[in-house]
């Protein structure tokens, strides 16, 4: 396993960070397969990627895109699907191809086989080059939530409630939260060449460190990335906060 651990002072920094580690992809292999989050953490380098591209400093007309999950019963343009969020925080500021952008079909009339349909899509294009993942409080990873085993497979999930109490600032109140999302299975995230983990806040302390220094359970489903061959984790001070503590070597 390679994994390399950035500790970055703050929230901008650590954005910067990331994006010049998603840059640095495409620059490598133009066209390739970025492994896409949403939430509140990766909006710094989206914003950061997108005043890159305007200044012509990289482009992404070929890259591929596949989004890790999306609210099940959400219309795309709803304003808080996930389709929504890509499309606003970046799709519509860089010069991506947005038929080359893919994100689970939350209306879909059967879920189970539009998770079928997103798991051989990732595979027909040869998994992610690069998949930025944030952290749940939780441990969870896309909405790969805490459970009694990993899930390999795209599939529905009931959220937990501390991941609907996470997402209800994003909503008039808790209750207009979405139950159930589609997300990227283990399996899929797992395939992905390269991960990127990223992480702010002290109140991701301790997911991240269950997450890299305690056992691998689907408990803590972010955990699995101890398995994984080549992990890069960013996070400010305060997420590294506990993986400092306990004696964790980290690049600054």
């Amino acid at each position: 396993m390679i994994m390399r651990i950035y500790q970055e002072a703050d929230y901008a920094a650590m954005s910067r960070r990331a994006a010049n580690l998603i840059a640095a992809e495409v620059i490598r292999k133009p066209n390739c397969v970025l492994g896409l989050a949403t939430g509140s953490t990766p909006v710094g380098a989206y914003k950061q990627l997108a005043v890159w591209n305007q200044q012509g400093d990289l482009s992404f007309k070929e890259v591929q895109s596949v989004n890790l999950d999306e609210y099940k019963g959400l219309a795309p343009s709803h304003d808080q699907s996930y389709r929504y969020f890509m499309q606003t925080n970046l799709f519509d500021h860089i010069d991506i191809d947005i038929a080359k952008t893919h994100v689970p079909d939350g209306l879909a009339a059967d879920a189970d086989t539009e998770c079928a349909r997103y798991d051989e899509l990732v595979r027909s294009l040869g998994y992610a080059d690069l998949q930025l993942l944030g952290l749940g409080r939780n441990g969870h990873i896309g909405f790969n939530e805490p459970c009694d085993r990993f899930v390999k497979e795209t599939h529905v999930v009931d959220l937990t409630q501390s991941t609907i109490d996470a997402n209800a600032r994003f909503f008039a109140s808790a209750d207009d939260v979405p139950r159930q999302a589609l997300t990227m299975g283990i399996g899929c995230i797992m395939a992905a060449r390269r991960v990127l983990l990223i992480a702010s806040g002290e109140d991701k302390a301790d997911a991240v460190y269950n997450a890299f220094c305690g056992p691998i359970t689907p408990q803590c489903p972010a955990s699995i990335l101890q398995l994984h061959n080549d992990v890069v984790l960013v996070g400010d001070k305060a997420a590294l906060s506990k993986l400092a503590a306990a004696g964790v070597p980290v690049c600054e």
